[in-house]
């Protein structure tokens, strides 16, 4: 799950420089985020028709998710020593034209290997794209106004996440999976032709210490922590991935149902995110225990009662409310480890997620061919409890949490 630096993370910076606000390209970079994110999660929702089409197994189909977060990882660990000296604004805008070019590729997917060579391009804009967006709209706007528009960025992330599901598989009932892809390539033309028209040049800045990613795992507790987020994305990607078909070989919905299951999904998950605040300012440490927990009580829920489609559809309204509100408590965590270096700490966590995300996808793939939802959604169950056992050791104190909003 592609995840924005919040705002709480502003405490640990400086404040920008005050310039006068560039608002027309921070509204290009939002929608530049829903439509990645829009692009990184379709398959979600195709993994079906992909597979039927490309005479794939389910499980291998999801390898899809799987390349576009280990290539996430790799870009998002090498990015800024490849690209230095280079104006990120030439290479913002190489990077959502090569979102445009994925979309063509995986649309075009003769076969296999052409589908993931086309979600290995969108990998590297994932990572390419989040490791600079909090730097970049830091030039953007003056720093009274900073959290105003990363909140924009998240409300994209948000809005996209809610109905990528939903939107693919609508599409896909109408004009095929190949054209549910081919809808992101002007998408992003648009988002291309904004950003070169809106984005002011913006020099590459003074290259930082890449080791200082790696350096802050000795500091207390933060090798803890990292242990217990990739433990609760690998767990929600065990499952989540493979939603789809579970939905329609187990609780036997037809397209429709499937569309406002998943939209019901991706609602929740909108209340979620409107909530996690509160109960993050109330008990870090109690948030990072129990939301993993209830995560892990839903997979095994559906596997008791994944027959049935109304307690199914109320079990993945729970997960889509839990699930995307998460990452949230994990990045005020990173704030309250790292006040003095949030920034090597959000590329390491980006980092971190997207491996995660990686092996969690690739496991209850090959779990899900060979063995059934079953061991996949156990799997995740698994995963999910244990993240939350072991983020109850990475909290150092517990106080209140301010997050700025």
């Amino acid at each position: 799950m592609s995840n924005p630096a919040p705002a709480a993370l502003l405490d640990a910076r400086p404040d920008a420089p005050d310039t006068p606000p560039a608002w027309s390209a921070v509204f290009a970079l939002t929608l530049c985020v829903s439509t990645l994110i829009a692009s990184e999660f379709m398959p979600v929702s195709l993994l079906t028709p992909i597979a039927r089409d490309l005479s794939l197994s389910e499980g291998t189909a999801g390898q899809a998710i799987a390349i576009s977060g280990l290539f996430a990882v790799i870009t998002s660990l090498c990015v800024a020593r490849i690209s230095a000296g280079v104006d990120r604004r030439h290479l913002l805008m190489g990077l959502t034209a090569l979102m445009a070019a994925s979309g063509v590729v995986v649309a075009a997917a003769p076969n296999f290997v052409m589908l993931m060579a086309g979600r290995a391009m969108i990998g590297v804009v994932i990572g390419g794209f989040w490791s600079m967006s909090t730097a970049t709209v830091m030039r953007l706007v003056p720093a009274r106004d900073v959290p105003r528009a990363l909140a924009l960025l998240n409300g994209g992330n948000a809005l996209a996440t809610t109905i990528a599901a939903p939107l693919g598989s609508f599409l896909g009932q109408y004009i095929g999976w190949r054209g549910a892809f081919f809808a992101v390539v002007p998408l992003a033309a648009l988002t291309f032709a904004w950003k070169y028209f809106t984005l002011p040049s913006l020099p590459a800045p003074v290259a930082a210490d890449r080791a200082g990613v790696f350096g802050i795992l000795p500091k207390p507790k933060v090798a803890i922590g990292m242990a217990a987020t990739a433990l609760l994305f690998m767990g929600q990607f065990a499952a989540f991935t493979y939603f789809r078909p579970f939905l329609e070989q187990v609780t036997g919905v037809g397209i429709s149902a499937l569309s406002l299951i998943l939209l019901g999904l991706g609602a929740a998950g909108m209340v979620g995110n409107a909530v996690i605040g509160r109960f993050v300012a109330r008990s870090l440490r109690g948030t990072l225990l129990v939301m993993p927990i209830l995560l892990g009580l839903v997979a095994l829920g559906l596997i008791r009662w994944g027959h049935q489609a109304l307690p199914t559809g109320a079990l993945l309204a729970l997960w889509g409310c839990i699930g995307t509100a998460a990452p949230v408590a994990w990045w005020a965590w990173l704030a309250r480890a790292l006040p003095d270096d949030a920034e090597a700490g959000g590329g390491l966590m980006v980092a971190v997620i997207q491996m995660a995300i990686t092996l969690g996808a690739g496991l209850g793939g090959m779990l899900f061919d060979h063995l059934g939802y079953q061991a996949s959604f156990a799997l995740a169950a698994l995963l999910l409890v244990l993240s939350g056992v072991v983020g109850l050791f990475c909290v150092p104190q517990e106080r209140k949490t301010t997050l700025v909003k």
